[in-house]
């Protein structure tokens, strides 16, 4: 698409902040204003239009984009989207774990327990382990008490956390990093411990790696989301 606009600015309003392209607010896909609750999330969205060439590029542009599912995608499902995050309780990477591999089943534990150890005394969520790949059902409380933390989220963060969860493959990890207990890269090994693990014994499958790279691009930038929206 052939650039359409000259001057881009950020625009402060009674409910947040919006984006102007020669004076005009930007609209999401959908038609919705593309309206985000704070200035450095807007001059983040920004700044990508500024950075466009003589044509728009939308590749380029990921923080758009995740402000554009939020508004559009999560804001109109917010309960549905809860209740999926915290669904994912019940098969959290975390709470799996290998039979019959005594190197894999140690790193697990060395690496894995002590963020259940940190959910439990952080805020009192006790998940239940098992070995092998027997479905878990954890508890009523457990479920109860992580829809309250997640039920605090507005549809920025709910998004960028949706993010970190399906990206983890566990909750745990997720809420492991948005509280600061482990930094990103930490939070990012622990998740593909088992795969790394296979890696060691069977040599690294590049598809896999190029894939394993796109992703955790597209969750850095939801963490720039997550505090973009947050500050």
């Amino acid at each position: 698409m052939k650039k359409f606009y000259e001057t881009v600015a950020v625009a402060a309003r009674q409910d947040g902040y919006s984006v102007t392209l020669d004076g005009r607010s930007i609209k999401t896909p959908a038609k919705a204003p593309l309206i985000v609750p704070t200035e450095a999330l807007a001059e983040a969205v920004a700044a990508e239009w500024r950075a466009q060439g003589d044509d728009v590029d939308p590749s380029t542009m990921p923080m758009t984009r995740l402000v554009n599912t939020a508004i559009d995608r999560v804001a109109p499902r917010m309960t549905e989207v809860l209740d999926e995050l915290v669904g994912f309780a019940h098969t959290d990477l975390l709470c799996y774990r290998a039979v019959d591999q005594d190197e894999l089943e140690v790193a697990q534990a060395k690496t894995w327990q002590p963020y259940l150890d940190w959910l439990k005394d952080e805020m009192g969520v006790e998940l239940a382990v098992t070995s092998g790949i027997v479905p878990l059902t954890q508890s009523d409380e457990a479920i109860k008490l992580l829809s309250g933390e997640v039920a605090s989220f507005d549809s920025f963060s709910l998004s960028a956390f949706h993010a970190f969860v399906s990206g983890f493959g566990s909750i745990v990890l997720a809420l492991a990093l948005i509280r600061g207990f482990k930094d990103f890269e930490t939070c990012w090994a622990a998740s593909l411990l088992d795969e790394t693990h296979q890696e060691s014994l069977w040599g690294l499958d590049i598809e896999v790696e190029e894939k394993r790279n796109r992703l955790k691009l597209e969750m850095t930038t939801s963490l720039d989301l997550w505090h973009f929206a947050r500050a």
